[in-house]
């Protein structure tokens, strides 16, 4: 068990007040039996109505409906969280993981159908050859081919933080060599989409336990992808279930990463989004921070 406070600071400053559209929020995790939310908190300057609804996933989404117009914008989340996980978890998932190749029961193919098509349907082939010249022997065990492929794409390619908003495709990763958290959680969701697995992308937060090594299940000072959103995957495996999958960091089933919101595609997981408008007016700096500490008990 891990307790951790998170705070993300979103702020958007223009050279002029300008008039809010609503504005769309990912911020705030659901509770579950691996992760219990114990305090949440949202500031937001200037002044707005804040409404919670589920989405298609059932993640939950909160809309900020402004009252006047500001040349900056500032949107705080807080968050005091305990998240629960195994200490060595892959060995144990393997015990139960079904062997490779695989087939969803009837039901569990009818439902995770969507999670199962290609998001790059054109790069097929250029997926297919990567997975072919890094692993030309699949493991025999579903856990065991996941954890070869995070281990391709941690070790195969360069991180590169980026912080304009997208996500580059497969085929751009695999020849430039490099990519964000993003990228690397859709090369990972489709290759293993490509090798019948359902996949969805994942964002939220990464603890980076440098400062506590014990707690961990990485060595301090190998994080990648903390002081911001982190984004990683999640496949469904017969036997065992939803698992996550961290290819930036080579983690998998972590209680380090910190889900708020699981998608189908990156383009649905934006923590905040939403419009603006005034004549003339221009944007001129977007700052984020997030800061994920452990807290005492």
């Amino acid at each position: 068990m891990t307790t951790l406070r998170i705070v993300h600071m979103t702020r958007y400053l223009y050279d002029r007040p300008v008039c809010f559209g609503v504005h769309h929020l990912m911020l705030r995790p659901r509770d579950a039996h691996d992760m219990r939310i114990l305090r949440t908190g949202l500031a937001v300057s200037p002044t707005a109505r804040l409404d919670w609804t589920f989405d298609t996933f059932g993640n939950s989404v909160g809309w900020l409906s402004f009252e006047e117009d500001a040349a900056e914008l500032v949107i705080v989340s807080e968050l005091d969280l305990r998240r629960y996980g195994l200490d060595d978890p892959l060995p144990v998932l393997s015990n139960s993981s079904a062997a490779y190749p695989f087939q969803y029961d009837p039901d569990d193919a009818t439902d995770l159908g969507p999670l199962l098509l290609l998001l790059w349907p054109g790069e097929r082939s250029d997926v297919e050859a990567w997975i072919a010249s890094r692993l030309p022997r699949l493991p025999t065990i579903s856990v065991e081919v996941l954890d070869a492929l995070s281990s391709e794409i941690h070790d195969g390619f360069r991180y590169r933080r980026r912080e304009a908003y997208g996500t580059q495709s497969p085929a751009t990763t695999i020849r430039s060599g490099e990519g964000t958290c993003r990228d690397f959680a859709l090369l990972f969701m489709e290759a293993a989409r490509t090798l019948g697995f359902a996949a969805r992308f994942v964002t939220g937060y990464l603890y980076d336990p440098a400062s506590d090594v014990s707690a961990g299940d990485v060595d301090a000072g190998t994080i990648r992808g903390g002081g911001s959103t982190h984004a990683w995957a999640d496949v469904f495996i017969p036997g065992v279930g939803w698992v996550e999958f961290d290819p930036t960091n080579r983690i998998a089933a972590s209680r380090n990463l910190v889900r708020v919101a699981t998608t189908r595609s990156p383009s649905q997981a934006a923590p905040v989004s939403g419009t603006w408008r005034a004549a003339g007016a221009r944007f001129l700096e977007m700052d984020v921070s997030v800061s994920v500490v452990r807290r005492d008990d």
